[in-house]
């Protein structure tokens, strides 16, 4: 891989996986490079100075920290947030493209599907359905004068189910153009 350079990378798209969503619901797609700040202020002006009942965080692969980041800030900065959070894979294609190409031959791509794990998080004033898998509900909000010391069921959260059985990963697939090596080629094969 040394002499191949990432020249395209795609994220397939796919619906948010919330039925019942208003066609208006705001979708922060946070990226590997976005800025939490910029993404918490846009966020946080939609739900407080536009009053939207929900809003929908979502990212994939490096992103998904920084996703679960920005949930958490609006957490403890609105309070009173019901939450479900869906958690599945979504196939990003990477082009590598050869940079020492043979002289008498034409230039040699690599296309690569990863299957990378992505979150969607939605976020409601509004109750949601407690019966959905993910679902958490607000936290509780110490009022002034209540002992917060000792143990408390701050943090307790319901456990989420096993995964399904579409959301197991798959193997990484690879396909060579004008490879050189022939049936020496691991294509389809899992990298570790």
């Amino acid at each position: 891989m040394e002499n191949f350079r990432k020249v395209r990378t795609s994220e397939e798209e796919m619906p948010l996986p919330f039925p019942d969503l208003p066609p208006d619901v705001v979708e922060m797609k946070v990226k590997e490079g976005s800025k939490i700040r910029n993404l918490m202020n846009f966020a946080m002006a939609q739900m407080e100075l536009k009053g939207r009942r929900q809003i929908v965080f979502s990212g994939c692969g490096r992103a998904v920290t920084k996703t679960i980041t920005c949930v958490e800030i609006m957490k403890r900065k609105l309070g009173g947030l019901h939450q479900v959070t869906k958690v599945r894979y979504k196939t990003v294609l990477e082009v590598w493209e050869n940079q020492d190409p043979p002289p008498d031959g034409p230039a040699q791509n690599l296309t690569v599907h990863k299957n990378v794990p992505s979150i969607c998080i939605l976020l409601s004033r509004d109750p949601l359905d407690p019966n959905q898998a993910g679902y958490q509900p607000p936290e509780h909000r110490h009022e002034a004068g209540e002992d917060t010391s000792g143990s408390s069921a701050k943090g307790l959260k319901r456990p989420l189910p096993p995964p399904c059985e579409e959301l197991l990963p798959k193997k990484l697939q690879v396909q060579v153009s004008d490879s050189p090596r022939g049936s020496g080629s691991t294509a389809g094969q899992p990298h570790h």
